[in-house]
């Protein structure tokens, strides 16, 4: 339904308010009839639900997540672990002088930014050898099928037990200067040792990523760590390390000497999450509300009633507001609000908005952070995206979700002077709901003005 106010009437009010009688219609008067504007406040329904994401975006990140967490608010539960390929720097070098060219132990370590839930959580991880390249030109999308690059029927090189609070270790190395918390694995040492031998045959195949990823050494395709038991946590992966130890004489202190030499899985190579959600038909099912919920959960589309505003006059702003609501369960591993959202429309998120590098324009597409104190989201000026939308509808260009766009949960990059330099899907554990659905719809606040015939 459409509410008409006077908003002339409003301001004329406030104008006397800070004016006296002699002046509050100066400029006004002085003004031919004819050409006094007009400003009118009109609201228009926005219908709302929420949309599947299928458990498939762009896997363009930096950071690698592993785990399984059921979210106490909403009961759905999502499963993550990876693959990942290693980095191999133009410096890399092992010592002339390793004992027997031998590996005395050899282990992937991963360091862990960050998690949500239990650190005391057990899991159970198991580490395989991929047969198949990942791509490094390619795009990956977080519903990747692990089993197309690697033989699950060979036995993993390794499997472990964890928490991600190491109980393995003392009190006094765990906040000892230097620590980060990581999962460490130990790995067959025969195969550090052939790592170190084909260095000592081929040095060729360690000059950079790209020659040491087609090596054909061990790990040299990379690793898929693979998540076999548990539930309570998610980590944060922000780097992995493949390090190789081994004795050595150093010629500089001229003695006897424990090396390492280390390959890390980077932004400068492959690493692909795969996310599995559970139990999200429940939400989507749910026509009293919507919900955003990342990593790779559900967005929310919108319905702009684009067609029945007067776009003839012109539109000075046009102003959504997307409520949440409060959650009802109180938890300590309650899962994080989304902290910035992009509108999208939705055609342009379908050819490929993420994929292209994509940024917002405030024409088609707009971010917005969260804002606590009025607990929504507030997108202040659409009125481009109105008339975009609107002349495309007039001139016959309009596609099937012409008026439709999407909310979607982002992480942005800012530079020095604060533009967005970047925008990937957000990958953080968040969850919300929002005002709308069938029950409640969203009201679009346009301010218009026209001048009098």
């Amino acid at each position: 339904m459409n509410f008409r106010y006077p908003l002339a009437l409003v301001v004329a009010l406030l104008m006397f308010a800070s004016c006296d009688d002699d002046t509050a219609t100066l400029g006004v008067d002085m003004m031919p009839t004819s050409d006094i504007i007009q400003k009118n406040y009109e609201t228009y329904d926005v219908t709302t639900q929420s949309y599947a994401v299928g458990d498939s975006v762009l896997a363009r990140t930096s950071m690698s997540y592993f785990g399984r967490f059921t979210d106490p608010e909403t009961g759905t539960t999502i499963k993550s672990d990876f693959l990942a390929q290693f980095h191999c720097d133009e410096g890399f070098t092992i010592p002339d002088s390793v004992e027997n060219d031998s590996c005395i132990s050899f282990e992937a370590k991963l360091f862990i930014d960050d998690f949500v839930g239990d650190s005391l959580a057990s899991f159970k991880l198991s580490v395989y050898e991929l047969n198949k390249q990942l791509d490094p030109n390619a795009d990956y999308y977080t519903n990747i099928d692990p089993e197309n690059y690697y033989d699950k029927t060979e036995a993993p090189l390794a499997t472990k037990w964890f928490t991600l609070s190491d109980r393995t270790i003392t009190d006094s190395a765990r906040w000892a200067k230097g620590y980060y918390s990581n999962i460490r694995v130990t790995l067959p040492n025969e195969l550090g040792t052939q790592i170190i031998r084909d260095y000592r045959q081929h040095p060729e195949h360690f000059a950079n990523t790209s020659a040491w990823t087609q090596s054909g050494n061990p790990c040299s395709k990379g690793l898929y760590f693979k998540l076999e038991n548990g539930d309570g946590a998610m980590a944060y992966i922000y780097v992995v390390q493949l390090n190789m130890y081994f004795n050595y004489y150093d010629e500089e202190l001229q003695t006897d000497t424990l090396g390492l030499s280390e390959l890390a899985a980077t932004e400068e190579v492959v690493e692909a999450t795969r996310f599995e959600n559970s139990n999200l038909q429940k939400l989507l099912d749910d026509t009293q509300a919507t919900y955003l919920k990342s990593p790779a959960g559900i967005f929310t589309l919108a319905t702009i009633p684009a067609d029945q505003i007067n776009v003839k006059d012109t539109i000075n702003s046009a102003k959504l507001t997307f409520t949440r609501y409060n959650d009802t369960v109180e938890s300590d591993f309650k899962l994080a609000i989304p902290k910035t959202i992009l509108l999208v429309r939705l055609d342009d998120y379908l050819n490929g908005f993420f994929e292209n590098y994509q940024l917002a324009d405030s024409k088609t597409s707009y971010i917005t952070t969260f804002n606590s104190t009025t607990n929504s989201y507030v997108f202040r000026n659409v009125s481009r995206l109105i008339t975009t939308m609107a002349s495309e509808k007039q001139n016959g260009t309009a596609t099937e979700n012409w008026n439709k766009v999407l909310l979607i949960p982002v992480s942005a990059t800012y530079d020095s002077s604060n533009n967005i330099v970047k925008l990937n899907h957000d990958f953080s554990m968040s969850s919300t709901k929002l005002v709308g659905g069938d029950t409640d719809r969203i009201s679009m606040e346009v301010i218009y003005s026209s001048f009098t015939k």
